[in-house]
């Protein structure tokens, strides 16, 4: 039983000290998730207006000779409903998918989904390449904060399918974090952060 403890409170203290980090300690939340996130090899694009969003959209769709996406989101899908691209609304690994998120957790850099994005379906069997829309109002310090947001957001109807994706480097190394052991979650990640604060 101390075994479990000693694993995982190691593991907590070692979340506090990346937390801690000096260099980011006085950083806005946006710039430590920034900062995290393209250290990850994620791809970031900042947009202060829908019109900005779908731009980037279609530069992203022409730069990988992207011709279907797939999004189920009705929100989403009048973005991608301007841009002449086919669209595919179930899931499989053969297209890129445009999707939005539960929350983007600054202390690592990654992208938290549930089961409201991604029905049934796990990360590791989707496309390698996903364009994911999110806002500024979605960004949270911590993984506690996220799942505490999930749970006070969804009461009494909390989704499952609760992942993140925390390295943009496809077949990169995930052996930094023991509880991503064996995880297959990496992903070539388009974020487009839109500004809504």
């Amino acid at each position: 039983m101390s075994f479990f403890k000693n694993l995982f409170s190691s593991q907590k203290d070692k979340e506090v000290e990346s937390t801690d980090n000096p260099s980011l300690k006085n950083l806005p939340l946006d710039e430590i998730f920034v900062k995290n996130f393209i250290e990850n090899n994620g791809k970031f694009l900042y947009c202060t207006t829908l019109q900005e969003v779908t731009q980037n959209l279609n530069q992203i769709a022409k730069e990988n000779s992207w011709d279907t996406i797939i999004c189920n989101d009705i929100d989403l899908l009048k973005l991608a409903a301007t841009l002449d691209i086919k669209i595919k609304r179930s899931f499989n690994n053969k297209f890129p998918v445009f999707v939005s998120c539960e929350h983007l957790i600054a202390e690592n850099g990654s992208v938290l989904f549930s089961s409201n994005q991604l029905k049934e379906n796990k990360i590791s069997e989707l496309s390698d390449n996903f364009i994911v829309y999110a806002t500024t109002s979605q960004l949270v310090k911590t993984k506690g904060e996220s799942l505490t947001g999930i749970k006070s957001r969804y009461r009494g109807n909390i989704p499952s399918n609760i992942s993140p994706i925390k390295n943009y480097n496809i077949g990169g190394d995930n052996s930094r974090d023991f509880m991503s052991y064996g995880n297959t979650n990496s992903k070539n990640l388009y974020l487009l952060l839109f500004e809504d604060l």
